[in-house]
């Protein structure tokens, strides 16, 4: 377990990433300049679809102003602003990177929601905080890089409150097929757990959820693919400031097992058994 515990961090461990975030940001305005999350958007928001796919979770998720999230996995934040500036509600988010926590709380100040957005670096198998705690959890493109799904859908089940909701947005096995590596999430299978739709929706039920929402996000995931791929090369600033040279690799990896039927795209939301 540590063993592949280290080897995710690793792979989410960039060096001198904020350095190479002010470099990029320079491009849009002085580093006393606001931006927004829509600014952001091609570079923070670090799953299939992008900003349009955390907008779509929230609104699945019902997030009003009042609403307490925990962003699980938040990556250098970008959910978590969306989500703080569209409703003006609390965000926590959590993350096993050191790295991406300190660029989120870099990139959360460059947008003035810091009163609003909070980070800390902790595993998703073992949250920091109390029990029923959280009236909301955000999960997108995390879980394929974590083998014990019963503990990872058992603690977002003990910090979210009776009648809370968990919202998911995650990359799926499609019947069985193998994918093609490297993938954003990890270089070789070895850090790899994929699950089918249908093994994810028995271990987030067996964990004391109920099922809400299931869609197959896997159509509009593939026509994203096919938009990005006859625009030519993306907007910058964009992920590859956060992942370096190889996230082109990895993003054209990703729509080729998705284009190929390997890959699919779940998005789904389940209430807390009260």
């Amino acid at each position: 377990m540590t063993d592949v515990l280290d080897a995710v961090r690793e792979h989410y461990d960039p060096t001198d990433l904020n350095v190479r975030l002010k470099a990029a940001l320079a491009a849009l305005g002085p580093e006393d300049e606001r931006l927004t999350p829509q600014q952001l958007g091609a570079l923070d928001q670090f799953h299939t679809r992008g900003l349009a796919a955390t907008a779509e979770l929230a609104t699945l998720a019902e997030i009003r102003a009042d609403t307490s999230v925990l962003d699980v996995g938040s990556g250098v934040g970008g959910p978590a602003r969306y989500l703080a500036a569209t409703y003006g509600c609390p965000v926590m988010g959590v993350d096993l990177s050191e790295a991406f926590v300190g660029a989120a709380r870099y990139l959360t100040k460059r947008t003035g929601l810091s009163g609003q957005v909070s980070f800390e670096t902790a595993s998703a198998l073992d949250l920091p905080f109390g029990d029923s705690h959280f009236a909301v959890a955000l999960l997108q493109h995390v879980a394929m890089n974590i083998r014990d799904r019963a503990r990872l859908y058992g603690e977002i089940r003990r910090v979210l409150r009776p009648g809370g909701k968990f919202a998911t947005f995650d990359v799926v096995l499609n019947d069985q097929a193998q994918p093609l590596y490297p993938l954003p999430w990890a270089r070789t299978p070895e850090t790899s757990f994929l699950l089918t739709a249908a093994a994810t929706r028995a271990a987030i039920e067996q964990a004391g959820f109920h099922t809400l929402v299931w869609q197959d996000g896997t159509e509009a995931a593939k026509a994203w693919v096919a938009q990005l791929r006859a625009a030519g090369p993306p907007p910058s600033p964009n992920l590859g400031v956060v992942m370096g040279p190889d996230f082109a690799q990895f993003a054209a990896n990703l729509g080729r097992n998705l284009m190929e039927g390997r890959l699919a795209i779940l998005t789904a939301v389940f209430d807390a058994d009260k």
